[in-house]
């Protein structure tokens, strides 16, 4: 899935839509300390009421919600032959036309989670299925409310992992006796604001729906949980954007070394980005050892060839075939700042305004020079220009 795929069906999480609809929830409460089902309970979504399936719609859309490969990741199922493999679990589940069946299947997928993990809190673990309803053609289009001729029919299922929390002691005035209260409330809050994870099944390309993978949704960005992945989940293990881009820039390290002047680091995003416009049709542009060799060439870094980048690849990934996805490196050229640190100021600026910005040596001094065509302002005040330089300072 792409971010246009996951924005498509994410939106469709809203009350009363014609386009998504939820056919049956199912809750199962789990205790921390024994990993025991407490309680469960499984009801037609619809006759939940209106506040209650919002607040149910509102959790889901945080499972679909957050940057890929950083937050949510399209994984492929393990190939492997499993014993109550979670993707026959749930393409089974899916199937099932009985309620009673589908709820034994997700009963495999909570004792799954809950088999050598212990957390730190009751958890809630919701599972819905349904149908996402997509158009193929409208009959108005003219109009703001489009009626819809003809749609593509996707089941799936979805499932939120939400921790319980202590309620906060509170003070209470009490109108009818005037007077202050202590306000006790025993009853655990399950917070649908946050889900630690969670997931879709299966995946959707535009039309189509890929049962050989599934959405996962960490808790935070850039940290999924390994366990869950492979034991849980039955998916290939995966790297997230972050370690990604470490990976691309170890191996131009061990290709070019540690120093990087900022004009060539500038032609690198360039390239990488160019490689983006030219594939914007493809899902993932991904570039592997020949064209990372490319781009650093293309991008006047000297002395590098074919076998120097594939015996980088071999030595920080163990993989010369692998293939790191172009987005993960630059993720959005127009807006992402990258960020300078020193010592005495962190300075940020965009990929393409990199090129104007280089160290220099000045009255054996390290300093950061930073070319601008008009006049810098600091809080509102225009910055009073200093001594100019006698002459241009060498780049270290």
């Amino acid at each position: 899935m792409n971010k246009k795929d996951v924005a498509n069906i994410r939106k469709q999480f809203k009350l009363n839509n014609e386009l998504l609809k939820i056919t049956d929830i199912f809750n199962v409460y789990v205790q921390k300390e024994s990993s025991d089902i407490y309680h469960q309970e499984c009801q037609p979504f619809p006759l939940l009421d209106d506040e209650h399936q919002e607040l149910f719609m509102n959790n889901f859309k945080k499972i679909l919600t957050g940057q890929l490969d950083s937050k949510l990741f399209e994984l492929r199922f393990q190939q492997e032959a499993i014993q109550d493999h979670t993707q026959h679990i749930l393409y089974n589940g899916l199937q099932a036309s009985e309620v009673e069946d589908w709820k034994e299947h997700m009963l495999q997928l909570v004792a799954k989670m809950f088999k050598d993990v212990e957390y730190k809190h009751d958890v809630v673990v919701t599972f819905i299925r349904g149908s996402y309803y997509k158009p193929t053609k409208a009959s108005n289009e003219e109009t703001e409310h489009q009626a819809t001729d003809e749609v593509y029919t996707h089941p799936f299922a979805l499932c939120s992992i939400n921790k319980t929390e202590e309620p906060q002691k509170s003070l209470v005035f009490d109108y009818v006796e005037k007077e202050f209260k202590y306000n006790v409330v025993v009853d655990p809050i399950i917070n649908l604001t946050a889900p630690m994870a969670g997931f879709m099944y299966p995946c959707f390309t535009e039309n189509s729906a890929d049962v050989n993978h599934i959405l996962y949704s960490s808790g935070k960005a850039n940290e999924p949980d390994p366990h869950f992945v492979e034991e849980v989940l039955n998916a290939e293990t995966f790297l997230t954007a972050q370690e990604d881009k470490a990976v691309f820039e170890e191996i131009v390290k061990d290709v070019v070394g540690e120093q990087f002047n900022t004009r060539t680091l500038s032609n690198v995003y360039e390239e990488i980005q160019k490689v983006m416009d030219e594939n914007e049709e493809e899902d993932i542009p991904k570039l592997d050892y020949k064209d990372v060799e490319r781009v650093l060439k293309v991008s006047g870094v000297e002395d590098v060839n074919l076998d120097k980048v594939e015996m980088a690849y071999k030595k920080v990934i163990d993989d010369e075939k692998y293939e790191l996805k172009a987005s993960n490196i630059v993720p959005s050229y127009k807006s992402k700042s990258i960020k300078i640190n020193t010592k005495v100021a962190n300075i940020s600026v965009s990929p393409q305004d990199l090129k104007y910005v280089k160290q220099v040596n000045y009255n054996g001094k390290r300093c950061l020079l930073i070319e601008i065509d008009e006049d810098a302002v600091i809080e509102g005040f225009t910055m009073a220009p200093e001594t100019l330089l006698s002459a241009a300072p060498d780049e270290e």
